[in-house]
């Protein structure tokens, strides 16, 4: 009988990494195929409701046609979501790994900070959003009203200080931007956090020990070994910022609201695939920007 050959270390990867992801393949086959195949196919009809269930008449392309050119809100709202990842999203992975940076370095209470950090991925759920709706928080985050010490925070002041410190308009925006949404910068940084943690501790600390021998400075080992060796957690950070953006703002509740408040299901379908493409393509240019310039230490 002839021997099986082992398996090569490359063979075993490959089928670690379709085990992985099995569970979720057999959850998507089974959950998630369907209801991906109904919306298309709404999105495609008029629904109508009867008393034994719903029919559908064919109507082409005219839902897509309505959510362009004759909702009043939705290019307005789908383009406002687009603009808000493209500003928030290059904010959230410089702080998320800034911090981590910080967060990985010995110090007494490191542990209780680490939970700190992470404690905005439990307020971020709809519990703990509605009770913060309703806070002294949510107050002074919506523009400090009624606190004057809290308007020190807002970007008006520095707009007026970095201008007349001659610096670029463009940039002087965009800092002023960050300020403004610093606290759902925070808010939406504690995943990411951990993810860029995790591989800070997976570096070698024998390389920090022999850049110190050799003389480089903390600058260089952060641009010469950190970056590059936690480089290849980018697109993942990435997809997940982008992914995280794109949830639970204005668009979603419009698509639900016309599908389930003024039961138009086909018009709803129709945004969601819209709104699904959109995220599609700012994924796939963003994977195709960021691989160019990832490090991967084979």
């Amino acid at each position: 009988m002839n021997k099986r050959k082992p398996l090569t270390f490359e063979q075993k990867k490959r089928n670690l990494a379709i085990l992985f992801i099995m569970p979720w393949f057999i959850g998507f086959l089974f959950f998630f195929v369907t209801p991906l195949i109904t919306s298309l196919q709404f999105s495609f009809h008029k629904l109508d409701v009867t008393n034994n269930g719903y029919t559908l008449t064919g109507v082409g392309f005219d839902n897509f046609n309505y959510a362009f050119t004759v909702h009043e809100s939705f290019n307005r709202l789908i383009t406002e979501a687009a603009v808000d990842m493209v500003v928030n999203v290059p904010l959230i992975i410089i702080f998320s790994l800034f911090l981590s940076t910080l967060l990985n370095q010995k110090f007494h209470g490191r542990a209780f900070a680490r939970a700190v950090f992470f404690l905005p991925v439990i307020l971020a759920s709809n519990i703990i959003a509605d009770i913060e709706s309703n806070s002294m928080m949510s107050s002074l985050m919506s523009g400090g009203q009624e606190s004057d010490g809290f308007q020190l925070l807002q970007s008006v002041n520095l707009e007026l200080m970095m201008m007349e410190s001659g610096f670029p308009a463009r940039f002087v925006e965009y800092l002023t931007e960050a300020v403004d949404r610093i606290y759902a910068i925070i808010s939406k940084s504690g995943v990411q956090i951990l993810i860029f943690l995790a591989g800070l501790q997976s570096i070698p600390h024998s390389l920090y020990e022999a850049s110190k021998i050799e003389g480089a400075t903390g600058y260089e080992i952060f641009w010469k070994i950190t970056f590059p060796l936690v480089s290849p957690l980018i697109p993942i950070v990435v997809v997940y910022s982008i992914i995280d953006s794109f949830m639970n703002n204005e668009v979603t509740e419009l698509i639900k609201k016309i599908g389930f408040e003024s039961i138009n299901f086909g018009l709803s379908s129709a945004m969601s695939w819209i709104y699904f493409l959109l995220i599609a393509l700012i994924l796939a240019a963003s994977m195709k920007l960021i691989s160019r310039k990832v490090f991967y230490n084979n």
